[in-house]
């Protein structure tokens, strides 16, 4: 008997622990799927999260800013809510400890310009403003918000909790004289988002719009787009670096040779989508941008299956327009389970050129996966 129940106790343990892999399994058994919907009528700049309670937030919007929320996984989307006067800051930050939402809006037609943090508690339904406090980086230079993917909270190490979004720093302004002071960086919170320290620079100037993901390490995995080479790495590729420090220094630089900044026909780059699929003990990665030699088109998902190391798959999600991208993945035993979200800027029916409204598209993974196998990239 004693025997009998060791082993039924060994089997209920590993009922309750499966092995990451069988996760990943679990999801690939879903049938494929991928859709898309427009989701905002003209207008720029993309952020997309999924809430703690898997409500998928949306903020958008060039003058005013705005979202839109979904509390069935993707398949409808309830009316606009406005936010503020001013243009969406990106960075929209989900705060694991609270659950509250964070997000910015600078006031002005074009950063650098004054910022205002807006706080929602219900899952977007409803935005407050609140004052914050956001201390200069060591150059004694307060960073710009604008245009950011997503924050993260970091959930290892010593800094657990901690609030981190790419900023950057616009120096005297965006025209093209100014770049080569430019640089990004972060910020980062220990309180909520009440008061903020801006990081160290990035390594490289004439950078700007960046993404970053916590790795299974507690390591930071940032990406940037580079507007201009001041140190002749090429700026048509994404610009990478790490941090061990929750965010406060940035090392390790180095250029993508996989993953594109923008059209490869001129040194500009484009803001990308980045973030990290929900398997604990792998770090797999994707990453949105555009595989185009001329004009922003041909809008591309890429996945890295050991934290941004190499991107051996790549899909095109839509061969028309494609600007600014943010993506967001759902989250475990919520209506978001499974599905991975990706807004992004479109073309019009006549000019893939001009900016026609935002689009939501929901997939999963199997469907990026099709005809391929897992054994193929997972070490």
């Amino acid at each position: 008997m004693k025997n009998k129940g060791l082993l039924l106790l060994v089997l209920v343990s590993l009922s309750f622990s499966l092995p990451p892999d069988s996760e990943i399994s679990k999801a690939l058994e879903k049938d494929p799927l991928f859709e898309k919907q427009m989701l905002f009528e003209g207008g720029r700049f993309p952020n997309v999260v999924v809430a703690k309670n898997g409500t998928v937030v949306t903020t958008w919007g060039k003058e005013n800013c705005v979202s839109r929320r979904s509390v069935d996984g993707g398949a409808t989307w309830q009316s606009e809510v406005n936010i503020g006067s001013g243009i969406n800051g990106g960075g929209l930050t989900v705060d694991e400890n609270s659950g509250q939402l964070i997000t910015f809006v600078e006031k002005g037609e074009h950063p650098p310009a004054p910022i205002l943090s807006y706080f929602s508690s219900d899952q977007g339904q409803s935005w407050q403003a609140k004052k914050i406090k956001i201390h200069p980086d060591n150059n004694g230079n307060l960073p710009s918000m604008h245009m950011n993917e997503h924050g993260i909270t970091l959930k290892n190490g010593i800094h657990k909790g901690r609030l981190v979004r790419t900023s950057r720093y616009y120096g005297k302004g965006n025209e093209r004289e100014y770049w080569p002071s430019h640089y990004t960086n972060a910020i980062y919170s220990d309180n909520g988002g009440k008061t903020w320290h801006t990081s160290n620079p990035f390594p490289a100037n004439g950078t700007g719009e960046a993404a970053i993901v916590e790795l299974s390490d507690g390591s930071l995995y940032y990406n940037s787009r580079r507007h201009l080479s001041t140190d002749g790495l090429n700026p048509r590729m994404r610009h990478i670096a790490s941090s061990s420090d929750g965010g406060q220094n940035w090392e390790n630089l180095y250029v993508s040779k996989e993953l594109p900044d923008g059209e490869q026909n001129r040194d500009y780059g484009l803001m990308a989508g980045l973030d990290r699929l929900p398997f604990d003990g792998h770090d797999i990665l994707i990453f949105s941008n555009i595989d185009s030699y001329s004009g922003r088109k041909n809008g591309t998902v890429w996945l890295s299956f050991d934290g941004g190391k190499s991107w051996p798959l790549k899909k095109v999600i839509e061969e028309g327009g494609f600007k600014y991208s943010s993506l967001a993945v759902g989250r475990k035993n919520t209506p978001s389970e499974g599905y991975i979200y990706l807004l992004y800027e479109t073309g019009t029916k006549n000019d893939i050129h001009a900016y026609g409204g935002g689009i939501i598209a929901r997939f999963n993974l199997s469907w990026l996966m099709k005809d391929k196998k897992i054994s193929e990239f997972l070490k």
